[in-house]
C-alpha cells in the first residue's frame, strides 16, 4: 500500500550543490523533512552534473519520508551551454548573441524530450527553437 503523499514541491538546485540553506531550506523545512537527509542525497545522485541546473520534483509523505524525481535541465541552460554562452541576449529581438544549427536543436530536443510535453522530434525542436529566438540566439538553417 502506498503512502499519504502530503504535497510536491517543484525546485531548481544546482547538481551535487544542494544545502540547507535557502532556497532549499525556505522551500522544504516548513514541510517536516529532514533538510540534510536531501541534501545528502540529492548531491550523491547529481555528482556527475555538478553545476548544472537541476530540476528536482520532491513527494513529500504525510510520515514526512520524501522521493525525489530528477528532470534534464532546462532548455535555455542546454542551449547556453551547446553554444558555450554566458547569458541571454537583454533585447532578444535586437542583439543576437549565437547561432544553433539544425543539428544542435536536434541533440538539445533529444535530450530534454522526457520532459516535454511532445510526442514527435520535430514538435520539441520547435520548442527548443522558440526557447533560442525568446534568449536572442539565431537560428542557423
Amino acid at each position: 500500500m502506498s503512502k499519504p503523499v502530503k504535497t510536491v514541491v517543484k525546485l531548481q538546485v544546482r547538481g551535487g550543490q544542494a544545502n540547507p540553506a535557502p532556497p532549499v531550506g525556505t522551500v522544504l523545512g516548513p514541510h517536516g523533512i529532514k533538510l540534510q537527509e536531501f541534501c545528502i542525497k540529492f548531491n550523491d545522485a547529481t555528482r556527475d552534473q555538478m553545476g548544472e541546473v537541476i530540476p528536482v520534483e520532491i513527494t513529500i509523505y504525510e510520515d514526512r519520508t520524501f522521493d525525489f524525481i530528477m528532470k534534464v535541465s532546462p532548455v535555455a541552460d542546454l542551449i547556453k551551454k551547446e553554444i558555450s554562452l554566458p547569458k541571454g541576449s537583454s533585447v532578444p529581438n535586437k542583439d543576437k548573441v549565437g547561432k544553433l544549427t539544425k543539428e544542435q536543436v536536434q541533440k538539445i530536443a533529444e535530450k530534454k524530450m522526457p520532459d516535454l510535453n511532445a510526442f514527435e522530434l520535430e514538435a520539441a525542436m520547435k520548442v527548443v527553437e522558440g526557447t533560442a529566438r525568446s534568449m536572442g540566439v539565431e537560428l542557423d538553417y
